[in-house]
């Protein structure tokens, strides 16, 4: 049976909500998953409250720092910046950006139509690891990622933060 968050959506859909959760499931260290469009908008995520405005007072107790919502932000910035800079140094597409810091490490890869893929994983997950199994979801989403189906992925978030899940 599928997953309330899966019902009513297509087969398409539903195969790459499986996907995620399977990155997220499978691979050690993985803290949480965003797939955000080209344009900025959060398409899927492995946090069911992803669409749930973060609290604006820091100490809120609301969600965990660093949700899912925050982390499509944060990939679709720094997605922005790292393909600015590619085209300034004349560096061709921006396949993959690692951000390493001190509690955790930060991933995004871009799928061939111009959405991105952002893993939050731990600071001493295998970086390797991670990255091939990115690597394995944006090869399996990036065909059939259509602009139908990204539709249907952002109106399933946009009703799920509705909804509350």
């Amino acid at each position: 049976m599928a997953p309330s968050s899966t019902y009513g959506l297509s087969t398409e859909a539903r195969n790459l909500h499986w996907l995620l959760a399977n990155l997220v499931e499978e691979v050690p260290g993985v803290r949480s998953v965003a797939v955000v469009s080209s344009d900025g908008l959060l398409l899927l995520s492995s946090d069911p409250q992803a669409a749930a405005p973060a609290p604006l007072d820091p100490t809120a107790q609301d969600g965990p720092k660093g949700s899912t919502a925050d982390l499509a932000t944060i990939v679709s910035g720094l997605g922005s910046l790292t393909l600015g800079a590619a085209k300034l140094m004349d560096g061709g597409d921006v396949r993959q950006t690692v951000v390493a810091m001190e509690e955790g490490c930060l991933f995004v890869m871009s799928i061939s139509d111009g959405s991105l893929l952002g893993v939050h994983a731990d600071a001493d997950c295998d970086m390797t690891v991670v990255a091939y199994h990115m690597a394995l979801f944006v090869g399996r989403a990036g065909h059939v990622l259509t602009p139908e189906l990204r539709g249907e992925l952002r109106r399933s978030v946009e009703a799920a933060g509705g909804a509350g899940l």
